[in-house]
């Protein structure tokens, strides 16, 4: 089928649009920007110029596709009501287009809001955050008559190129002196490999259900103290406990999130789809060491 995908160029995107065209789709991959539009063409996909606030290139991107994977956010967590909101208006605009059509719209979300204390399932609903209004605007689109599902990603999907939450840690650690994690760091952070990420996703648009929420999640819940301590030992620096108020002044924006516990099972999403990760883990990764190179 030919293949929609917004954020194609982006980490995650880089990875799913070469796992769909050597499964022999084609891909129209979306481009804000020159560099972008050149990386898809090199790849092999086809070119849209656009971004998530053009909603007339949505809609004829949407327009053009057997499917849609919607890979983009808007990652400014200074202002992130708006990128919400902007992505709720992105998931719409294309669910106007392929309402009635029976098409697959998979969206991407993740694991916060979701109940803590255990591993999160895909049948858990959100209470709170950008995941429940990505999640609430995809699923709206099935009385509609779009086979819109969902992709909870883990809080870090991680492979080289990884510019998300671990780098900014490692960032941190050293600025700081210091690997921390919050109290006893018992809360878990899940992981899952870049390339195990983008076949789950052409499985979720191949083989999909609708209203279906599935999880990418290859590590359950890593504790964040033994994350801390894989960069202080990478980093030669100290590993060191913080409390709640002194993670904001370590941490900054990220103290929030460092605090959280995520862990998420993937269960239920291996045997609707069998789909089984096979890349390293997270610590795995990490020990690799491209990580904390330069």
């Amino acid at each position: 089928m030919k293949v929609f995908v917004t954020g194609a160029s982006g980490f995650v995107g880089s990875a799913v649009v070469p796992e769909l065209l050597q499964a022999g789709h084609q891909v129209l991959g979306l481009a804000r920007s020159d560099a972008s539009a050149q990386a898809l063409t090199a790849a092999g996909a086809e070119v849209l110029r656009g971004d998530l606030q053009d909603l007339d290139s949505l809609k004829r991107g949407a327009a053009a596709a057997d499917g849609v994977i919607h890979l983009a956010f808007i990652h400014d967590f200074s202002q992130y009501q708006q990128a919400a909101a902007t992505d709720q208006q992105a998931i719409e605009a294309m669910g106007s287009v392929l309402a009635g059509s029976g098409r697959p719209l998979v969206v991407t979300s993740g694991l916060a809001g979701l109940p803590a204390g255990r591993p999160a399932t895909e049948e858990d609903v959100p209470t709170a955050g950008v995941g429940r209004i990505s999640e609430q605007a995809a699923l709206a689109l099935v009385p509609q008559g779009v086979r819109a599902s969902v992709v909870r990603l883990a809080a870090s999907v991680h492979d080289k190129g990884d510019h998300g939450f671990v780098p900014y840690l490692i960032q941190v650690a050293r600025q700081k002196g210091a690997a921390a994690y919050i109290g006893e760091g018992l809360n878990r952070w899940p992981a899952v490999h870049r390339l195990d990420a983008a076949h789950l996703f052409r499985l979720a648009l191949e083989q999909g259900t609708a209203g279906a929420r599935y999880h990418g999640v290859a590590d359950e819940g890593i504790a964040f103290r033994d994350l801390a301590a894989v960069i202080g030992r990478h980093l030669h620096v100290p590993v060191v406990s913080k409390s709640p108020e002194e993670a904001a002044e370590h941490f900054g924006w990220m103290a929030r999130f460092a605090a959280l516990d995520m862990a998420g099972s993937s269960a239920l999403t291996q045997q609707w789809l069998g789909w089984h990760p096979t890349h390293p883990g997270l610590l795995a990764d990490l020990e690799q060491g491209d990580y904390f190179a330069g």
